[in-house]
């Protein structure tokens, strides 16, 4: 059950007249500390101030209006107009006891399920994936985690970059520059030394290998044999590397449609969109323009290549047509904003305005030196050896912390702490601004951390063991919940919050929400355990109730970061 909505709704209707019932909805949010109840009511002040009317005057006319039943009585009216709801000890107590019974953490089908299309990752497959690829992997993962624990039907699209410049620079430097035998040991890395060795004199000012790349580029588009050939020769292994960094992450796709998918269409996108008006010919290329941007959104180039702007249009057509979504998600870094802006205008002018389409923008992964991370050489860090560093960080902790563990234990918890704590890093933040990287904070056993949520989890199994009981004995059983001390209670609404969490973090496309929630929830689990004996209380019935909570506490963790991409340990 989302209790949020619940209580929202119930505000909405009592919404004074004139005043935006959505908007006076939308201020009904969780207390931020519990003397001012579990909820608080915040609009009045703003619909006082429209209304031209006394703030307090209207929270009591609307805490005497308000129906909150069975959830809460009336709201307190607090302050110059707040409005602050406590739930029934009764009713939150019986929802405690149906959630211990509820294998999907309280999570209802959706009122209207969606389809929703998540376009994320999306690397140059002739190339290593590098920490620039891991903002987009992890965020889009999590998204379509969160999607899908809602109930709604996610697509998966993992949009290849197998088919541009990149792939010209490669044959060029493997017509002139190859090592046979390096390429037989290892292919992926010959190919990117290939492609750096092209890309360095390009960059330099070589105008010669720039128009031979080109021409590769342009031969392999027009399909010459020879280059469809040693492309189709190249990507069996770029993709099984791709794949081995993936499967390590946990991370799938439901289709990976590259450029090349999608290149005997754009020749006909072009010509339609020239067909409606939308597309003209400007400088000798094919332009689109966009009102309130300058610079042109060009689909086809003066030499008659096209670009991925064009492929993206494409792209759009084909999905619209395929799986008729409701909503598109293009998990892509903030620089590419204005593209964005320009292919959405485009795509709604052609005809494609049906799906919601969105750019979900993310910043930088920073160094200490608050510059782009690098290594010390000054070269892009590799995304394997990355999480090779992070797995290394964890075992000193784990070494540190669980000297007993078998060597064989400690190597795979480590992983599942490693790869945690770079994910989690990278989720906590708020996606739009950039943020640093710093080993020390991410594997911390205290604070907003992977490491800290697992080991919250950890420890209630080690309570488990020690007390003989099982997650399966204890729903079985399914003992009386006593919620009379206030740590209890705390926690016992808290674990409620799950279903309004996810549902928030969906509609901001933010999984730091459900981060902040997981993190809150570890922090009140804290109080109650330092607070609340488990095995040693003063009674059986409270001792079976305090398990319980424990009990859902933990799930409710492994439930929230398996959303997120990440595993938990039954020790630590």
């Amino acid at each position: 059950m989302n209790v949020l909505n619940r209580l929202r709704a119930a505000f909405a209707a009592a919404t004074p007249e004139g005043g935006d019932p959505s908007a006076f909805a939308a201020a009904v949010r969780p207390a931020g500390d519990p003397k001012f109840g579990d909820y608080q009511a915040n609009g009045c002040m703003a619909v006082a101030k429209s209304l031209k009317k006394n703030p307090r005057e209207v929270a009591v006319a609307v805490a005497e209006a308000v129906d909150l039943e069975p959830l809460a009585g009336k709201p307190e009216v607090a302050g110059p107009g707040f409005l602050n709801v406590r739930l029934h000890d009764e009713w939150l107590t019986a929802q405690v006891a149906e959630l211990l019974r509820d294998p999907a953490h309280g999570l209802t089908a959706p009122e209207a399920k969606k389809t929703v299309v998540i376009d994320f990752s999306s690397p140059n497959v002739a190339k290593p994936m590098h920490v620039g690829h891991l903002r987009s992997t992890v965020i889009g993962d999590s998204l379509a985690r969160i999607f899908e624990a809602l109930g709604h039907t996610v697509v998966r699209d993992n949009h290849l970059g197998d088919w541009g410049a990149q792939f010209g620079m490669i044959l060029w430097g493997w017509k002139n520059h190859r090592d046979q035998a390096a390429y037989d040991v290892d292919p992926v890395a010959e190919l990117s030394r290939l492609y750096r060795l092209a890309s360095s004199k390009i960059k330099e000012g070589d105008r010669d290998v720039e128009s031979a790349a080109r021409a590769e580029t342009a031969k392999l588009h027009a399909g010459d044999a020879e280059n469809r050939d040693l492309w189709a020769q190249f990507m069996p292994h770029c993709l099984k590397a791709l794949h081995a960094m993936y499967d390590r992450l946990g991370v799938r796709f439901d289709v990976e449609l590259g450029e090349s998918f999608y290149d005997p269409m754009l020749a006909d996108v072009v010509s339609d969109l020239e067909a409606k008006g939308i597309a003209e010919t400007s400088e000798g290329a094919v332009v689109a323009f966009v009102e309130g941007i300058k610079a042109p959104f060009i689909v086809r180039k003066r030499d008659g290549a096209f670009n991925y702007g064009t492929t993206d249009l494409a792209t759009i057509r084909y999905r619209e047509q395929t799986w008729d979504p409701d909503q598109a998600l293009y998990v892509v870094d903030a620089r590419q904003a204005d593209h964005f802006k320009q292919l959405f205008a485009v795509a709604r002018r052609w005809g494609y305005g049906k799906v919601d389409l969105q750019h979900v923008a993310f910043g930088t992964i920073m160094g200490a030196d608050r510059r782009p991370y690098k290594t010390r050489d000054g070269d892009v860090v590799g995304l394997e050896s990355l999480l090779d560093e992070a797995v290394a960080e964890a075992r000193k902790v784990v070494d540190a912390n669980s000297p007993d563990i078998e060597p064989d234990d400690r190597a795979r918890i480590a992983e599942i702490v490693g790869l945690g704590a770079v994910k989690y890093a990278d989720l906590s933040q708020n996606r739009i601004s950039d943020y640093v990287f710093d080993w020390s904070k991410m594997l911390a056993m205290n604070g907003n951390t992977a490491t800290y949520l697992q080991y919250a989890y950890a420890r209630i199994q080690s309570i488990l063991r020690k007390g003989g009981v099982s997650s399966e004995s204890i729903r079985d059983r399914a003992p009386a919940i006593l919620l009379s001390h206030p740590a209890e209670r705390g926690l016992a609404v808290r674990v409620l919050r799950l279903p309004e969490v996810l549902e928030l973090a969906a509609s901001e496309l933010k999984p730091n929400i459900l981060t902040d929630y997981l993190f809150d929830l570890a922090n009140a689990y804290s109080t109650f355990y330092e607070g609340c004996p488990v095995l040693k209380a003063e009674s059986d019935e409270r001792r079976d109730s305090r398990l319980a909570l424990c009990d859902l506490t933990a799930q409710t963790l492994k439930h929230g970061l398996s959303i997120l991409g990440i595993d938990v340990v039954d020790r630590m």
